[in-house]
């Protein structure tokens, strides 16, 4: 192996520790944080995913310098056409780590605050009828209660937010990790 191999060598195992290790740990935590509902995270997630994401190309390029023509091998071709394969797949959790953020965004800006002033009279006039030895009818089970026209809690409140795109975020990075076990083993076992 010559001295440009070997650094060939030393930057394809390079850019495969750097770009694919934090492009899986962002992809894969992705579903967690929107969960949680924490946009900010989510948006530094998405924008991790694209920059290692793009970094991986790298690692395809000096895979094929590494090759140097020589793609008659079965698992070299294997190997090429996985990454191709996880690169598509990419591209849809980037795609629908784009779409959680937005929704998370619009639930963000949907969310009314509860009226602080009206919560604390409710308590009071429930809290009154009890002082007085006579429970008020219904006073205290309808003080917390919304009233009769009051409209659904958004989105947001009820936990609705993104549940197909995490689903497929979750299920979509743990096949592209799968992959790049894959190639790992096939590079490994053939190298």
């Amino acid at each position: 192996m010559s001295t440009s191999d070997r650094i060939l060598l030393f930057l394809h195992i390079g850019f495969a520790i750097f770009t694919l290790g934090p492009l899986t740990a962002a992809t894969m935590s992705t579903p967690r944080y929107i969960r949680k509902r924490n946009v900010v995270v989510v948006r530094y997630l998405h924008r991790t995913t694209q920059i290692y994401g793009i970094g991986t190309l790298g690692i395809f390029l000096i895979g094929l310098g590494l090759a140097k023509g020589d793609l008659a091998e079965v698992w070299l071709t294997v190997s090429m056409t996985l990454f191709v394969v996880a690169l598509v797949l990419l591209l849809i959790v980037e795609r629908d780590q784009r779409k959680a953020v937005h929704l998370l965004e619009v639930a963000a800006a949907e969310a009314v605050p509860a009226p602080v002033a009206a919560r604390p009279a409710a308590t009071e006039k429930a809290g009154e009828a009890k002082e007085g030895g006579v429970e008020a009818e219904g006073g205290a089970a309808e003080a917390g209660a919304p009233a009769a026209g009051a409209t659904a809690e958004p989105a947001a409140a009820t936990g609705e937010i993104a549940q197909v795109e995490r689903g497929r975020l979750a299920a979509m990075s743990g096949v592209v990790a799968l992959i790049w076990l894959v190639i790992l083993v096939l590079m490994v076992w053939n190298g």
